[in-house]
């Protein structure tokens, strides 16, 4: 009911109309003024008909000559005339019908538009109005640059520079590479650093005493500590201040899975709060914001028309034509002026000037509703006639970062790790014992054993424990291949976790060390980074070093324990582990200073790549091509993997936008001579081959605004890619590629549906009126049902029919 107010309201002539029936049926023979106006004698009931269509006709005009200043045809001359050709041959509830069409036909296409931009209308209302600044005592603009991991934990100890010494920090921090944790303040060492990184707005954003004031949030600066409370969208982009929070990312990236990010995190505005109010701080105007980008990109999709609805606008002008001719050749041959009129109330351009446009927003809805934004209708058209694709390697065929592969041990790996054999059995040595091993793995650790009776022995460690250890350190690096590392140490803690929980104890540190139980996680410390070389830090205890061979090596070497038999090759990782293949890039870990093991990592196709690329072979998309940077060979396995023959490799991105503007050339045909015609009416050739380039970096931008078609895979954030393409990926899914291919095609399908059908059924009534087979005021109806019916088949260009 609301709708039908809402939409009364929008077309107050609708109700009025209808209503006026009863006045016009009880006034219809009523004439106080007797029989002296004239032939027609229209009675009052008539003349309040007279009234509707006078108002109907002047608004119409209006209308058509608004839309040919906004280079729109305006073809509503049909119902015009038709209007006024019934009432001229004093057909009364013709013209009553007439105008009951004209403004339920205006409603109709309120409806559809409404309904075709429901899925944008949606992102448009989620926009954040109002944000709340911070008020606490001590909270200023400047408070809450924390450091933060490339993952987005928070740090509550110093990681230290390059320069030497400065490993000596004391401060420890509970590892966040199994999801971050909360800092453990209970470890020694941490109550200081636990205090430092506590922020005033976090009790605040806890507690019912919220000190806060609201503010439209196109009045945020920068650097404004904002609070965001539950249920609330994120009202910029900015930087989590608070330890962790909850965010429903749906409306960025279609992200089903709520996301938790922690303290130092990037938040964006769009993403809706979980059940606890949080702190942030505004990186980014309003205007500059994620969020805003988005509906940006909706609203110029929004007011854009594609060339196939401006192609439908200039063919309702012969259609135009053709009913006039239907029309006056009835009259003629007839001789009854009444066949002018039938045949007019059934000449409905409504299949061209409304249903196509609605077609199109409605695929354009249904992108958006699929993660896909376009910039205009028009990429929709030309996404459905795609020909030739363009694939980025690395983040668009492949994951974004590089993963593990395998862990190569060495024999000795957990020779750095002293045991302790007693009578009862062998044990792991502790944080206090193996701290004293630290220096060399070997000497005061076997000392202190020695001193306490008992014999040592080499800890047993496995490529979990490995990918553990190097994992809990490389959250805290900035290095390309650290997520890689970081990930797979996740979820190696978490295979720990299992085996600890099934009674699996033959671990390498004592049972009573952090990390072994479940929501427990690794006590870290010390972290030092050397750019470019390797990052270390001590876990529980034992010193771990993560990077190249020669930095996790140096230590040993130092030491003087390679083994005595060495020769200059055992100082090259090819001696100690074997080779690599083409696509494989390594990481060492060292342990106690003892290099333990080799980590093996490489660009793995992302799991749907190859089912995607398949899909778009079904489509008809047959020419598929991979542009990339990288070598040959590598590119080449990757190829392989993902079914793609033709690779161009070791490419620049000047090369790469001259690949594809060769092959765009190339394939040029033949122009017809339809299209040329089309193309000098609407400015668009609709039969020249499209090409699209799909990727994901800023090295794309260049070729992405290049190719015919720039499409961006992104993660909800803005990128140079995305800001360079014409369509937009929300949600890193390359799925969406041969999605958007089919979504676009379908509505064109659609869309010719609905106007050819709507069309056909208006010629035939046309001719079936000139044969006065169908009478004005049946006639009226059924044009009203004919626009209904191609305007209803358009949006089912909304559905998903895959």
């Amino acid at each position: 009911m609301k709708r039908i107010i809402d939409l009364c309201k929008r077309v107050p002539l609708l109700p009025i109309t209808i209503i006026s029936a009863l006045p016009i049926a009880l006034l219809w023979n009523f004439r106080p003024w007797g029989h002296s106006l004239g032939s027609l004698d229209p009675s009052l009931g008539q003349y309040f008909i007279v009234a509707l269509v006078a108002y109907t006709v002047v608004d119409t005009i209006i209308g058509m000559v608004d839309d040919l200043r906004h280079g729109h045809v305006g073809v509503d001359i049909l119902a015009v005339i038709a209007i006024l050709s019934t009432i001229a041959v004093g057909e009364y509830w013709a013209a009553w019908t007439v105008v009951l069409m004209v403004w339920s036909g205006e409603a109709i296409e309120e409806y559809a538009q409404s309904k075709a931009e429901s899925n944008l209308t949606a992102l448009i209302k989620a926009a954040p109005q109002t944000a709340h600044i911070a008020t606490l005592p001590g909270v200023v603009a400047a408070a809450g640059k924390t450091q933060r991991s490339e993952e987005g934990f928070h740090k509550t100890s110093d990681v230290s520079s390059a320069a030497a010494g400065d490993s000596a920090s004391g401060s420890v921090v509970s590892s966040a590479a199994s999801g971050g944790s909360e800092p453990d303040t209970s470890a020694p060492g941490n109550a200081d650093s636990a205090k430092t990184t506590e922020n005033p707005a976090d009790s605040a954003a806890s507690n019912d005493n919220m000190h806060f004031r609201t503010i439209p949030v196109e009045e945020v600066k920068l650097d404004d500590v904002l609070t965001v409370l539950p249920g609330e969208t994120v009202p910029v982009d900015g930087v989590l201040m608070s330890g962790q929070a909850t965010l429903d990312l749906s409306n960025i990236n279609g992200e089903p899975v709520p996301r938790e990010v922690f303290a130092g995190a990037r938040v964006m505005s769009g993403a809706v709060n979980g059940s606890t109010a949080f702190t942030m701080r505004a990186t980014q105007l309003s205007r500059d914001s994620q969020y805003q980008r988005i509906l940006e990109l909706v609203s110029s999709a929004q007011n854009s028309r594609a060339t196939v609805v401006k192609t439908a606008d200039i063919l309702a002008v012969p259609f135009t034509v053709i009913s006039l001719v239907i029309a006056c050749v009835a009259w003629g041959v007839s001789g009854v002026p009444t066949r002018f009129a039938q045949v007019l109330v059934l000449a409905t351009p409504c299949p061209l000037l409304i249903a196509a446009p609605v077609a199109y927003m409605a695929g354009t809805g249904r992108l958006a509703k699929a993660g896909i934004l376009i910039k205009a209708q028009e990429i929709l058209e030309n996404l459905g006639r795609v020909s030739h694709i363009f694939f980025d390697k690395t983040g668009t065929l492949t994951v974004k970062q590089p993963q593990v592969v395998r862990v190569d041990l060495l024999p000795d790996a957990g020779a750095g790790i002293p045991m302790r054999v007693t009578e009862s059995g062998t044990v792991a040595a502790g944080a206090e014992n193996t701290e004293a091993a630290a220096g060399t793995g070997t000497g005061a650790g076997n000392e202190a054993a020695a001193a306490a009776g008992t014999e040592t022995a080499h800890a047993r460690i496995d490529k979990d424990h490995i990918l553990m250890l190097a994992g809990v350190v490389e959250t805290y690096s900035v290095h390309i291949l650290a997520k890689g590392i970081a990930k797979a140490g996740a979820a190696a803690l978490d295979r720990l976790h299992d085996r600890f929980d099934k009674g699996n104890r033959n671990c390498a540190q004592p049972a009573t060390d952090p990390g072994h139980r479940r929501g427990d996680y690794p006590v870290v410390k010390d972290i030092h980074e050397d750019a470019g070389k390797g990052i270390s830090g001590k876990v529980n205890g034992l010193n771990v070093s993560v990077g190249r061979f020669a930095y996790v090596t140096q230590p040993q070497v130092d030491a003087g324990l390679q083994p005595q038999s060495a020769t200059p090759l055992d100082f090259f990782p090819d001696s100690r582990f074997g080779g690599l293949a083409p696509d494989e890039m390594a990481t060492y870990v060292a342990i106690n200073g003892r290099l333990a093991a080799r980590i093996v990592m490489k660009d793995i196709p992302r799991p749907n790549a190859k089912e995607s690329l398949q899909r778009l072979r079904e489509l008809g998309v047959e020419h598929l091509t991979m542009v990339t940077g990288d070598k040959e060979p590598s590119a080449r396995i990757i190829a392989d993997e993902v079914g793609i023959t033709d690779v161009h490799s070791e490419l620049l991105p000047e090369d790469k936008v001259n690949t594809v503007r060769s092959a765009a050339q190339d394939k040029v045909a033949a122009q017809p001579w339809w299209d040329r015609i089309i193309q000098k009416l609407v400015g668009e050739s609709t039969t020249r081959p499209v090409s699209m380039m799909v990727g994901d970096g800023v090295n794309d931008a260049p070729v992405l605004a290049a190719a015919d078609i720039g499409m961006a895979m992104t993660d909800g954030t803005t990128t140079a890619a995305s800001e360079s393409a014409q369509v937009v990926i929300m949600n890193d899914d390359i799925a969406c590629v041969p999605k958007a291919i089919a979504i676009a095609r379908r509505t064109k399908r659609v869309m010719l549906q609905a106007v050819v059908a709507g069309l056909s059924l208006a010629i035939i009534g046309m001719v079936c009126a000139a044969f006065n087979l169908i009478p004005a005021v049946v006639g009226a109806f059924l044009q009203e049902a004919i626009d209904v019916v191609s305007i209803l088949w358009a949006l089912t260009a909304l559905l998903d029919r895959e």
